[in-house]
């Protein structure tokens, strides 16, 4: 008798040759096509907790003591599967929460802590993140215990303070609110390499990609050992600072988080992790239940990582100056560590075995240090740092401290999203802060009247819609910056964005400030009205006329609430990174681009959190209405600008036109008559995607329809609505 148990006859390939045939997706047969994938995870709901599940309410719930107390509890308890270096975990769990939060990059506030995204590829299996699924696991009886009251991001962060303070710092503060994800952001673009440990990202010697974070695929920073692991700490040093830089780190931000991280712990190269550790998380076997690296060849204890060996300091599990003391008071050289890779041992004899050994308590060792510690010594201006820092361990605290909570919190937001007793009460430059309304509140009737006001006055339905556009779709999710609260549309860099049309935004601000002030002095009680409301409520004016003037009665919903943000809460410098090179939204193409407007455009749908029809809905809108750059006729595919009707979608998908590029090489399209020649319209890939991509043009086709002008018009305002409160987390 056949044996028909699913165990029996045939064995199973994890391989997909021979049991499970291999399937080729859309993007591998058409690596060109448009992929909207990004956007689709905006709306598909892969959080099994559901829509209605309220994280922060489930957090505020917990006792944060606590649960502070649970997880010190598993730092000193090392367990035989894998054991604590010095009996405590502390280092290993600060190790964790940077390179959850170091994915940050300030470019476009993609990465960070935010959904414990460290937890799916590819930044589980990366090179710089070895074992650090282990820590994960070290930590699952906490998040067992609290459930869905404590994300995954938002244990991981605490587990790193909390690590800190059990060695004898005072942190600077935790803010809870971090949501979890349930799958990888597929938006971030980690880099061009197909490999591991490669760079292929230098568009010139020492100038990494713009865009990008890290010098190398599968690090968070830097090659430790120095670039392309030549130990020179100079090249190291400008690696260090461009790296950093592009996560909004200061020189003193950036020695204080390495002399602050590098005060704790120790790094593991007891032999080559190439020849001694297994398959990454993801290429391990399923027997292994998602836990990758393990150890075939190492003696049990002998954890290997990098393949560079040691602690940096005499006592790794406490705060003290001996990181900064032995980096500045000794002579190093560079030697091949046990595990091949390059390192620095001390010169001087003083420090021979100056540490215990991390599992055997009678055992010495002699501390080391990296290539990128050295840079610190050997910059110049990261050396003045350090001997400040050593002068003032109070100041260096400080710096650690501050650091630290910048680093762990960047991609938060503003501090009125944060959670817990331990928020504090000052407020960073880099959180971008707005005053409180210290005023009562507009309501329906002063609402109607500063309608009428603006729409009496000499702005057009397009500079009032492009004014609110331009200054609530700076917003971005991924960090939560930016968006129309705070109205810093009226100052720098903003006001200077050419994007922007500085001279015609002059007049226009102008004009909104002079309603303002009018509104404002008139008044006898305490309402006031901000240019933040009055923005974007231009904006909503002009929409609802554009749609009555299609023969549409709609109400664009508005709250009121908004402050103006001064000069002194603005980091110019750090809004740089969200002045747009092209605003698909506006037709807005910067010159010499070469990436494709559409896949940019997408890009910008998918900081703003929108879905493929949302962003649909609003392309259409924004062209009839004539909100375009410059006032230009790109994509403005009607006869009547300023309506808000379906006649970009009618127009553009009609086969009257035909389409030409007006160059080679362009962005720019011209549009003509099929039967006469006659030139009818003139587009940007932005314009001509939603009739060429198939998914796009299915839903503009509902769009274009004879009865799908009303449904044009309703997911329009929806969609608006969504952008121009992007930012409002006191609604919430």
């Amino acid at each position: 008798m056949a044996d028909n148990s699913p165990t029996s006859g045939t064995e199973l390939s994890t391989s997909g040759s021979t049991a499970w045939p291999e399937r080729t997706s859309n993007d591998e047969w058409w690596p060109e096509r448009l992929s909207l994938e990004i956007l689709d995870q905006n709306v598909r709901d892969a959080d099994p907790l559901g829509e209605e599940f309220d994280y922060a309410e489930e957090f505020q719930k917990l006792d944060l003591e606590a649960v502070k107390a649970d997880i010190e509890d598993v730092l000193t308890d090392s367990k035989d599967w894998w054991p604590a270096d010095y009996g405590h975990y502390g280092p290993f769990m600060i190790r964790m929460a940077w390179h959850s939060a170091g994915t940050y990059r300030a470019y476009d506030g993609r990465g960070g802590a935010a959904g414990g995204r460290q937890r799916f590829a590819p930044i589980n299996s990366w090179p710089d993140n070895a074992n650090l699924d282990k820590a994960r696991r070290l930590l699952w009886p906490v998040k067992q215990k609290y459930g869905k009251r404590l994300s995954w991001s938002d244990l991981i962060v605490l587990a790193g303070n909390v690590a800190i303070e059990s060695m004898g710092f005072k942190t600077f503060g935790f803010g809870g609110g971090r949501e979890d994800a349930f799958d990888t952001d597929k938006a971030v673009n980690w880099g061009p390499e197909e490999e591991m440990e490669t760079n292929e990202r230098f568009e010139e010697p020492g100038e990494i990609q713009e865009g990008l974070g890290a010098s190398v695929m599968g690090l968070i920073y830097v090659n430790p050992e120095g670039p392309d692991g030549n130990p020179d700490p100079e090249a190291s040093a400008k690696n260090i600072r461009q790296t950093f830089s592009r996560m909004a780190m200061t020189d003193k931000q950036t020695a204080a988080l390495i002399a602050g991280g590098h005060t704790f712990g120790k790094v593991h190269g007891e032999g080559d992790p190439d020849e001694n550790l297994g398959p990454e998380p993801e290429a391990a076997p399923i027997e292994q239940m998602g836990l990758g690296w393990q150890h075939e060849g190492a003696t049990k204890g002998a954890m290997i990582t990098s393949g560079i060996e040691g602690p940096w300091t005499q006592d790794p599990t406490w705060w003290d100056m001996g990181y900064v003391d032995n980096l500045l008071d000794y002579e190093w050289e560079p030697e091949r560590g046990p595990g091949g890779a390059w390192q620095w041992t001390p010169k001087d004899e003083e420090l021979k075995n100056a540490a215990q050994d991390a599992t055997d308590e009678d055992e010495r060792v002699t501390p080391m240090m990296l290539t990128t510690d050295i840079a610190l010594k050997r910059d110049p201006d990261y050396r003045e740092i350090m001997e400040e820092f050593q002068e003032s361990p109070m100041a260096f605290g400080m710096a650690f401290a501050k650091a630290w909570y910048k680093l762990t919190h960047r991609d938060m937001g503003p501090p009125e999203r944060l959670l817990g007793p331990e928020v504090p009460d000052e407020t960073m430059i880099w959180q971008d802060p707005i005053p409180e309304v210290d005023h009562e509140l507009i309501g329906d009737a002063e609402i109607a009247e500063l309608k009428g006001e603006i729409l009496d006055s000499d702005l057009s339905t397009a500079q009032l819609v492009k004014t609110a556009w331009a200054s609530a779709s700076t917003y971005r999710d991924s960090d939560k910056r930016g968006g129309a609260n705070g109205a810093r549309l009226r100052l720098e860099p903003q006001r200077s964005w050419a994007v922007n049309q500085p001279e015609e935004l002059e007049t226009i601000l102008e004009t909104y400030e002079e309603i303002q002030t009018e509104f404002n002095e008139g008044r006898s009680d305490d309402v006031r009205v901000s240019l933040a409301d009055l923005i974007v409520l231009g904006g909503n004016a002009a929409v609802e006329e554009a749609a009555a003037a299609a023969g549409y009665e709609v109400d664009v919903p508005f709250e009121p609430g908004r402050t103006d943000a001064t000069a002194e809460q603005t980091d110019a410098d750090s809004f740089e990174a969200l002045k747009p090179k092209v605003d698909g939204f506006r037709n807005y193409i910067q010159d010499g681009l070469e990436q494709p407007a559409e896949t940019l455009l997408v890009d910008k749908a998918d900081l703003l959190n929108l879905g493929p029809d949302e962003m649909t809905a609003l392309v259409g809108g924004m062209r009839t209405l004539g909100a375009t750059y410059d006032g230009s006729d790109l994509g403005v595919f009607t006869d009547e600008p300023g309506t808000l009707d379906n006649d970009f979608f009618a127009n553009l998908l009609s086969m009257d036109t035909e389409w030409e590029a007006a160059s080679e090489g362009t962005q720019i399209y011209e549009g003509y008559d099929r039967d006469t020649g006659e030139h009818k319209w003139t587009g940007t890939r932005a314009d001509l995607i939603f009739g060429s991509q198939s998914r796009l043009r299915a839903i503009s086709e509902v769009y274009a329809a004879d009865d799908g002008e009303e449904q044009l018009v309703e997911d329009f305002v929806d969609a608006w609505t969504k952008v121009m409160r992007a930012d409002r987390f006191d609604l919430e």
